[in-house]
């Protein structure tokens, strides 16, 4: 019997506890309203309890250094398990309206709360504010709050568009709450401009002034004046043009990442220009003096709200200038005749850009024959002729400080092996005596020199001449 009054008395001691777990789930206040309304002056007392350690959330209208805020900490609830927190604000005054929220010190989002008025006649709105208006943004997808807040539930507040447009609050796109303000669903065109909350106290009219802004966030392009690999001396100086196109009322960002950022001199040059169509937004990125450090990847970073995108390029420092000449495929090259197109392209790296002459055999090639031109540093021949064969020069050099190379390339045209129109001249020789000397000459011209073997087959029986005849 005492084992069962035991069980019994262990059973409700569980289930106590365990409603007492779902009770203080989240901390719990001592007013049951769903707000408080207080006059200026008066002093606003709120407890709180819970299962942990407590902590208070004040509106943003209460400084956090507010003298008049005092908070005391205690153990409660049977046997001292709780925790209980109990807050004074003294004086409390008009800006002070808002959400005064408890929570767990260890778990921020268990927490409740209470919204408290404090009214004053000579303040309606929570803010005060001066001849500036407040900025709102009109976001895509989002409602457009103007947050005229009221110290007083009962305050009657219209909404103008200036100069005098009053807009009334239908309760489906535009409704009032007293603890945002006026709240507009679905905000269109109509919403850019300058609005303003109004309410009319004792004969004086008090307002609240809002500028609407609608950010734009697209970038349509980003782009760097060179997008190839850039090559410099160093002591040089480097100038980047980042060019941003994006669109009306856009505002972007504009960053440069490149190495040795933080020790080398540099000044970032910004201009924006109006289009038609868009906004175009540039960024000039000068390093006095390029140093090896310098050398990499250099990105021009573009941020415009959520949206992000960026360009590259790769900056390459050389200590000093350079020409690199040598064949590609040894000192001789061959070609064929008749061949439609042929290039003469030796090894060549140098900096800054050297200038480039080909010879042929001691002569201007361009000026030689108008079937060679020059492409770069390549010399084509086209439509391939046995006379294109010789010996080939190119200079190359960098005036600016007196460097110069130049290689030699021989090019031998092999020519199909030709034989003459009277490659076997015979004059009728008809019937020659047996064993008697015959000479036959053929004459034939190649590159290389062509190899002439000569075939000998025996004449028909002249019976089967003659009935061929």
């Amino acid at each position: 019997m005492l084992q069962l009054f035991l069980l019994m008395l262990c059973g409700l001691s569980s289930q106590t506890l365990a409603q007492d777990d779902r009770k203080f789930s989240t901390p719990v206040l001592d007013v049951n309203d769903r707000h408080l309304v207080l006059e200026k002056n008066q002093t606003l007392q709120l407890n709180c309890r819970g299962r942990w350690g407590l902590e208070w959330h004040l509106p943003s209208g209460v400084p956090k250094n507010y003298p008049g805020v005092k908070k005391y900490e205690s153990r409660c609830g049977k046997h001292q398990k709780l925790y209980c927190s109990h807050l004074i604000l003294s004086p409390a005054l008009a800006q002070h309206t808002g959400s005064y929220r408890c929570r767990y010190s260890n778990t921020k989002n268990k927490q409740t709360s209470i919204y408290v008025y404090i009214t004053d006649s000579q303040q309606p709105f929570v803010k005060v504010q001066k001849e500036i208006p407040d900025v709102v943004y009109m976001k895509e997808g989002e409602h457009l709050v103007f947050p005229c807040r009221v110290t007083n539930p009962d305050t009657n507040v219209s909404l103008f568009k200036f100069p005098r447009q009053k807009l009334g609050s239908d309760q489906r796109n535009i409704i009032w709450k007293s603890r945002k303000g006026f709240v507009i669903h679905s905000p269109t065109y109509f919403y850019i401009g300058l609005f303003y909350c109004e309410t009319i106290i004792n004969g004086t009219t008090y307002t609240n002034k809002f500028l609407t802004h609608r950010p734009v966030n697209r970038i349509q392009d980003v782009y760097l004046n060179s997008t190839g690999l850039v090559q410099a001396l160093q002591g040089e100086m480097l100038s980047l043009n980042c060019t941003v196109t994006a669109e009306w009322n856009a505002r972007v960002s504009i960053n440069w990442i490149f190495p040795g950022q933080v020790n080398s001199t540099t000044s970032i040059t910004k201009r924006i220009m109006k289009s038609r169509t868009n906004m175009v937004f540039y960024s000039v990125l000068t390093i006095d003096k390029l140093r090896k450090i310098n050398k990499g990847v250099y990105t021009c970073h573009v941020a415009s709200g959520p949206a992000h995108r960026q360009a590259n390029t790769s900056v390459v420092v050389y200590d000093q200038p350079f020409i690199r000449l040598k064949h590609r495929d040894g000192p001789v090259v061959q070609a064929n005749a008749g061949q439609k197109l042929f290039r003469l392209s030796p090894k060549l790296r140098a900096f800054p850009e050297p200038e480039v002459i080909w010879l042929k055999d001691g002569q201007v090639a361009a000026e030689r024959c108008s079937r060679y031109h020059v492409d770069g540093y390549s010399l084509v021949i086209r439509d391939v002729a046995e006379e294109d064969a010789g010996t080939y020069t190119i200079l190359t050099g960098i005036q600016r400080f007196q460097l110069y190379q130049n290689i030699t390339l021989t090019l031998v045209v092999n020519v199909k092996p030709r034989i003459g129109e009277k490659a076997v001249a015979v004059q009728d020789p008809g019937t020659v005596p047996r064993s008697s000397r015959q000479a036959l000459r053929c004459t034939s011209h190649g590159v290389p020199l062509p190899r002439i073997q000569w075939l000998w087959y025996p004449c028909p029986p002249k019976d089967l001449l003659s009935r061929l005849a």
